[in-house]
């Protein structure tokens, strides 16, 4: 017997007015401070961690979306493009930045081989899995991105160049933050609620996991490269992530909402952040078309 319809949504809270934008900016193709956190190691060491990810990840978020656009509503076909456009500039623009990682001394090409080995292992999983995945860990870099756009901590003392592109990576994360789980709506809408609830649950248990085992494995891998090893290395991490300036605990009430029935990314209508970008970097717009 299925649950009631309520548990789960089929259609979309996401705004009417909303339009993705195409923001075509280059970053960091000269150089930076090795420790670009302006000496602290342990967020240069988490963000390398996740920078050296992004490539391949987004490359596979985009084919996990592109693969349920047909029959789409015209308007969530629209966003799809408008998407995998903004995840190829974030590509490029990652590509780059890592680049400048490896100049500086950081084996970045270890955590992509392990990157491209835990991708590997979704390889003959069914379509609507990594469209699931993918919903989970588009829901960590919203909340990533709303987090380093609203506390200006996570970036005062950044190397400017850097802090402007993980700026602009971030308001496209928040701008895009639906498409991944509108896709899944249009994807699964022949499913029960209560199916759709349970499997995207208990993905995001599954993502979160390895999320978080890797990522730390990775950041502590590159702090081991800065010589910082042992109980320093674990606890000025963790202290990092959890105190202050503490991502993971700031983020943790916004994760755990992705639990409740009903849950959509838009519950929370964050475009000011969006706006104050668009404010300060109007030249760099192109039309999402």
């Amino acid at each position: 017997m299925n649950a009631p319809t309520s548990f789960d949504r089929t259609g979309t809270p996401t705004p009417a007015d909303l339009t993705l934008t195409i923001r075509d900016e280059r970053f960091n193709r000269g150089s930076s401070p090795a420790r670009w956190w302006a000496g602290e190691p342990f967020g240069t060491a988490w963000h390398n961690a996740l920078s050296a990810t992004f490539p391949r990840g987004e490359a596979f978020f985009i084919e996990a979306v592109k693969a349920h656009r047909d029959g789409a509503p015209p308007k969530l076909e629209a966003e799809i493009r408008a998407f995998v456009r903004q995840e190829i500039n974030h590509t490029r623009e990652h590509i780059a930045f890592n680049r400048l990682a490896a100049d500086s001394g950081y084996d970045m090409a270890k955590i992509d081989r392990r990157t491209a080995d835990l991708l590997a292992l979704t390889d003959n999983r069914p379509a609507i899995g990594k469209l699931a995945v993918t919903m989970a860990l588009e829901h960590f870099t919203a909340l990533f991105a709303h987090e380093f756009l609203t506390n200006p901590q996570h970036f005062a003392t950044a190397d400017p160049e850097v802090r402007r592109m993980w700026e602009w990576h971030a308001v496209e994360e928040v701008e895009h933050k639906g498409v991944a789980f509108d896709t899944w709506n249009h994807a699964t809408r022949q499913w029960s609620a209560w199916q759709r609830w349970k499997v995207r649950s208990l993905v995001m248990i599954v993502v979160t996991r390895r999320f978080f085992t890797n990522r730390w494995i990775d950041a502590m891998d590159l702090l081991a490269q800065d010589g910082i090893t042992g109980w320093k290395a674990r606890i000025g991490l963790a202290r990092y992530l959890l105190v202050s300036p503490g991502v993971v605990r700031r983020i943790f009430p916004a994760w755990l909402s992705y639990f409740r029935p009903g849950f959509h990314p838009w519950d929370h209508d964050d475009r000011e952040l969006i706006g104050k970008y668009q404010g300060d970097f109007p030249d760099a717009l192109l039309p999402a078309g």
